[in-house]
């Protein structure tokens, strides 16, 4: 009896410890930091608390397995940072770009379709992962790794960090 009271006060501390530590990560997110562009033309989009949320979790279920902390484990020169991100053709590194890409992926310079190799909707036959994610949850995704760098900084991509 004793040790059931001890696991429900240690779960209890644990669980309200976890709501203080997520409540103050969400309002470090205001909404300067969840701007992000939202086309090649530079318009801008607010993502809410909920696609930030929302887009971490499917980007780590759908993407963060080849592209973990925003490195690209196949092609480490073509990393998820924002300088990647502006040199591919067409640009991705904005909302629209990147839900295009994950629809229909091509090669950096954007001349060859890459969709039997790089998970997308267009292979969703083939990668499984991709079957049941909406326009919401691409938007979602995208949304992720375009605010990472804002939030984790140049470790995102695996930019280099000297002390």
């Amino acid at each position: 009896m004793f040790r059931r009271l001890i696991g429900v006060v240690v779960a209890t501390i644990l669980l309200t410890f976890q709501m203080f530590v997520g409540s103050a990560t969400a309002m470090e997110l205001n909404e300067t930091i969840r701007t992000v562009t939202l086309n090649e033309q530079g318009e801008t989009v607010v993502l809410s608390l909920k696609q930030v949320k929302e887009g971490k979790r499917l980007f780590n279920y759908a993407c963060a397995q080849c592209h973990a902390g925003g490195v690209t484990k196949t092609n480490q020169n073509v990393g998820l940072e924002p300088d990647a991100l502006a040199g591919a053709t067409p640009k991705r590194n904005n909302v629209v770009g990147l839900v295009d890409y994950l629809k229909s992926p091509t090669t950096y310079d954007g001349e060859d379709d890459i969709s039997e190799i790089h998970p997308s909707l267009k292979s969703a036959d083939i990668f499984p992962v991709m079957r049941n994610l909406t326009e919401d949850d691409l938007t979602a995704i995208a949304g992720h790794i375009l605010l990472a760098p804002k939030v984790v900084g140049t470790k995102w991509g695996g930019g280099k960090i000297y002390y």
